[in-house]
């Protein structure tokens, strides 16, 4: 197979070496928005996270393979996909860990009122803080009962929390208490100290924490969006939390990337910001190969 690989995966020499092994032949593209350095024609597989939004998948007529970098699927024509029979893997589990940390720690931080010490101890301020939350004790809804948030029901159930699934599937898993289906999505977000987002955005997700479920958050409250920015109505988000201070949510995804300095969502106090970052971790390097070369074996298997 022909394989193209782009700049969102960062190979070694020895993992090149290893593709070829299995009689790949390997073609490089780092910039997934600039020109093929290869005709679209002879493309068989290509390794990318975005590719398809700057190419139009059907000039690659002999394609027959796509392994993604992302755990997302939203960044392909997942129709045009089927229709074509064409093989598509993404990197499942690959970054389930750190984000699962990521969402712990973020609801901790809050809880635990972290900005006010770093404050404190930017000013040389012994200056205590009496309003600590406990995390013990709490309703957890983790929406989306994949890898990522079946990370997320283990390690918040280990710190004695309750953690109520929502899911298209429900089946129950480790970690969590019950998983139900979407049915019971604003019932249990209404009655959940916690929520946290994993699940992926598709046409029937795209802004299904709308205004009628933020407004059912109960006292204190913390949201916590992992997914996509698309999964919340951004409008409503900054209606509701503009009048409930006592609610935080914790953003790492935005429907336009990076987020514009002119947006609101800077300045709210009870937003917690950050990059797009919760997937970072020294982990996924060998578990994205680890991914790689086990769907590459498969499919050469057929």
């Amino acid at each position: 197979m022909k394989l193209l690989i782009t700049g969102a995966w960062r190979y070694t020499s020895e993992q090149l070496s290893e593709i070829e092994k299995l009689g790949h032949s390997i073609m490089f593209m780092q910039d997934e928005s600039a020109s093929l350095s290869c005709g679209y024609d002879s493309v068989d597989g290509v390794i990318c996270n975005g590719l398809f939004l700057h190419h139009p998948i059907d000039r690659f007529s002999n394609l027959k393979y796509i392994q993604l970098t992302s755990a997302g699927f939203d960044r392909v024509p997942m129709d045009y996909v089927a229709s074509h029979n064409i093989t598509i893997n993404n990197a499942r589990g690959v970054y389930s860990i750190p984000m699962a940390e990521f969402a712990l720690s973020s609801v901790l931080s809050v809880y635990k009122q972290t900005d006010h010490f770093r404050s404190a101890q930017a000013s040389h301020c012994w200056n205590k803080h009496r309003g600590l939350r406990e995390l013990s004790g709490k309703r957890v809804c983790v929406v989306g009962c994949g890898s990522v948030g079946s990370e997320c029901a283990i390690r918040f159930s280990a710190m004695g929390c309750e953690v109520i699934g929502i899911d298209a599937v429900p089946m129950l898993k480790n970690g969590f208490s019950a998983v139900l289906p979407v049915s019971f999505l604003k019932d249990t977000v209404s009655t959940s100290d916690i929520t946290v987002l994993t699940l992926p955005l598709t046409k029937g997700t795209q802004g299904i924490i709308n205004k009628s479920i933020l407004e059912t958050l109960p006292e204190g409250a913390v949201i916590v969006n992992i997914s996509r920015g698309a999964i919340i109505d951004a409008e409503a988000l900054l209606t509701v939390l503009s009048k409930r201070q006592d609610v935080t949510a914790v953003l790492d995804v935005f429907t336009e990337e990076p987020l514009p300095a002119e947006s609101q969502l800077w300045d709210m106090s009870n937003i917690v910001i950050t990059p797009h970052n919760s997937f970072v971790g020294e982990g996924n390097a060998y578990r994205l190969w680890s991914v790689i070369i086990g769907n590459l074996r498969a499919f050469d298997s057929k």
